[in-house]
């Protein structure tokens, strides 16, 4: 059975919940493995037929270590990644020899993309650096808003469209 490999970097919670959600539509056609990007291994081995990487969008892209700061700070008791984000993993990671399938995700405020940004399309240029295959369009899943219980959660839907964003990338990969 295929193998794919599932980082993610959530500050709040919510891209961690998406991360779960493209889980829940990878799993229908491969096994796969959850990582927070803090524990996430420093080589993607050969054993690993798709790497997906998630992430926050912060000031138009990836998370910065001063991003990443500032939002901490407001997350409190509910900050999930404490350590290195998205941005460093990739820029540090190690690939095997054999291909290796790539998608990239992240959650970013609803609104126009041109205003807030997408961290998944900055991950997928390092995913392309690196020596993946992407395979689909990178997936942006949206949030309410930037503070307060009312806006910063998933916004209704998002959760399932993240879990059929999961299964068409699973197929995709399974077809070759």
């Amino acid at each position: 059975m295929m193998r794919a490999l599932v980082v993610y970097e959530s500050i709040y919670g919510n891209t961690q919940a998406v991360a779960k959600a493209v889980v829940g539509g990878l799993s229908t056609a491969m096994d796969v493995e959850l990582i927070e990007v803090g524990a996430a291994p420093a080589i993607v081995g050969d054993v690993v037929d798709l790497l997906v990487v998630g992430g926050p969008t912060h000031a138009h892209g990836m998370s910065k270590p001063e991003s990443r700061a500032s939002a901490a700070g407001k997350a409190g008791d509910r900050l999930v990644s404490r350590g290195v984000g998205i941005r460093e993993w990739l820029e540090s990671v190690r690939v095997g020899s054999r291909p290796i399938a790539a998608a990239a995700f992240d959650t970013r405020i609803k609104g126009p993309e041109l205003l807030w940004g997408s961290a998944a399309k900055a991950a997928e240029k390092e995913l392309r650096r690196l020596g993946l295959r992407v395979v689909v369009p990178a997936g942006s899943f949206l949030i309410g808003g930037p503070t307060g219980p009312v806006f910063d959660r998933v916004l209704d839907g998002e959760l399932e469209r993240a879990r059929s964003w999961g299964s068409a990338l699973a197929a995709k990969v399974a077809a070759g």
